[in-house]
């Protein structure tokens, strides 16, 4: 197997996904699930790493986009969070609260925000005093806190995890839509970015945020057959506006409510998807624009040479930095080179670099590719334009095998036996739905999975009843398990 040689550890077979995904977090140093507190996660070294840069392709797409970056309190007081009703009934039991300040109880209880609506729109209200106020769009990077009743896993369902959200007020409803459009296509330019594959879906109307007129999520397959929710996009039309009255002058002189929206990306599940989606037996494959290092040096020790092979592997390595090229040189000599190649493959890295005496006295390096292990040899003098290339055809490669595994599990569904069957075979199927949730609710009974929505902005006509109760379909609905 490439990458074996000189490594006694045993490699854990992605077949085997639960224990693949955990010894992964672990092994390269991507999260860790044991602090003493059930469904909080720390973010290790490298992992934490790979967020920061994914953090930073969102932040800068929203920035250029006029959202300004703003950070609010952690805490938000019972009363207004009270406000908007749905809202709190949609988060009630998952609501973390803070009573008392050493032995002193608080005069208001305060919670740790679930999201922070409402936290945010009572400082809208503040803000905004005229239409000339708006457009307002403004994000934040933060954790939050939901006291998840599901079983917890690290990255995909914690009750703290790493967002980003982002908030909006408009004039207009009309206007608000386009800001929905303008959030779904930053989310995508980041998961394309990735070299991830998802879908686009409505959610149904049971299933949207607590107080949205509609939600969009993105919905990312997963080895194990469950999808995993990696952002979500609302319309929240005039709901919290009205809950906070938030209302603003318009050209005529009246006041009138503003249309809010919000988006939400939980970098922990993006950063699993990373890992699930491209990963192998040999550990995570990173795409080379989140790769903390992209390219590792290994110097391969010949006796008597060994000066030789380190020299140049210091040559190569500057080369590389003077190109913006994030590179390392392992020269850990408690380690046998195929000890290094098991680390840096577990770790992902994108490229690496292997320099014997053959390559320090023949000006050449030896290149092996992680997503395929195939081996390229290159001169020194051509080494940074081989290194892009191999970066570009790397990515290439990811998001191709990613798309065509998701459109491999991708089918249709005409019955239940046939549904049960996907759902066994890890699947995401199409099935004809006439809308209703009683239909949806006993069909999650019947089948070990749920309704995720319709695609969003495309039509899928239905070519039969629904799939449950014979009636007249009015959608085609997307079915899976999910996190």
């Amino acid at each position: 197997m490439p990458g074996k040689k000189g490594s006694e550890k045993e490699l854990i077979s992605k077949e085997n996904f639960s224990e693949w995904y955990d010894n992964v977090l672990l092994e390269a140093k991507i999260a860790d699930d044991r602090y003493p507190v059930k469904g909080f996660t720390v973010y290790t070294g490298w992992g934490f790493s790979i967020a920061k840069r994914i953090i930073a392709m969102l932040e800068e797409r929203l920035e250029a986009t006029n959202h300004e970056p703003m950070q609010f309190p952690v805490v938000i007081p019972e009363d207004s969070f009270q406000k908007e009703s749905d809202h709190i009934e949609g988060f009630s039991e998952e609501v973390f609260w803070i009573t008392h300040a050493g032995e002193n109880e608080l005069d208001r209880r305060l919670l740790l925000r679930p999201t922070s609506e409402t936290a945010i729109y009572p400082m809208f209200k503040l803000w905004i005093r005229s239409h000339a106020d708006l457009p307002l769009r403004m994000h934040q990077t933060c954790n939050v806190y939901r006291y998840e009743t599901k079983a917890t896993r690290p990255l995909y369902r914690g009750r703290e995890f790493l967002w980003n959200e982002a908030h909006t007020a408009h004039d207009t409803y009309e206007d608000s839509e386009r800001q929905v459009r303008a959030g779904v296509e930053a989310y995508r330019s980041v998961y394309d970015r990735l070299g991830l594959s998802y879908i686009t879906l409505k959610r149904p109307d049971f299933d949207k945020f607590a107080g949205a007129d509609y939600s969009i999520a993105f919905d990312a397959w997963n080895p194990d057959g469950k999808v995993n929710q990696i952002g979500t996009v609302h319309q929240l039309g005039h709901n919290f506006a009205k809950a906070f009255d938030l209302t603003y002058e318009d050209e005529t002189g009246k006041q009138v409510h503003a249309t809010n929206t919000c988006y939400g990306m939980g970098f922990g599940r993006v950063l699993a998807a990373v890992v699930s989606q491209h990963g192998d037996d040999h550990g995570i494959i990173l795409p080379p624009t989140i790769a903390p290092k992209q390219v590792v040096i290994v110097p391969i020790p010949i006796k008597g040479k060994e000066a030789d092979a380190k020299r140049y592997a210091g040559d190569v390595a500057k080369t590389l930095e003077e190109a913006n090229v994030r590179v390392v040189l392992d020269e850990d000599d408690r380690l046998r080179p195929g000890e290094k190649f098991y680390k840096w493959e577990m770790y992902g890295v994108p490229l690496r670099i292997e320099i014997g005496p053959r390559e320090a006295k023949s000006k050449t390096v030896t290149i092996v590719r992680r997503d395929t292990f195939e081996k390229v040899k290159a001169d020194l003098a051509q080494l940074v334009p081989t290194v892009q290339s191999l970066f570009a055809s790397i990515f290439e490669n990811l998001n191709d095998r990613s798309r065509k595994y998701m459109e491999s599990k991708l089918t249709s569904a005409g019955n239940i036996d046939e549904l049960l069957n996907h759902m066994e075979e890890k699947k995401i199927a199409r099935i004809n739905w006439c809308g209703d949730r009683q239909c949806a609710d006993n069909l999650k009974e019947k089948v070990s999975g749920e309704i995720r929505g319709t695609l969003w902005e495309t039509h899928e006509e239905p070519d039969g009843p629904c799939i449950l109760c014979g009636d007249q379909a009015k959608s085609v609905a997307y079915f899976s398990r999910a996190y």
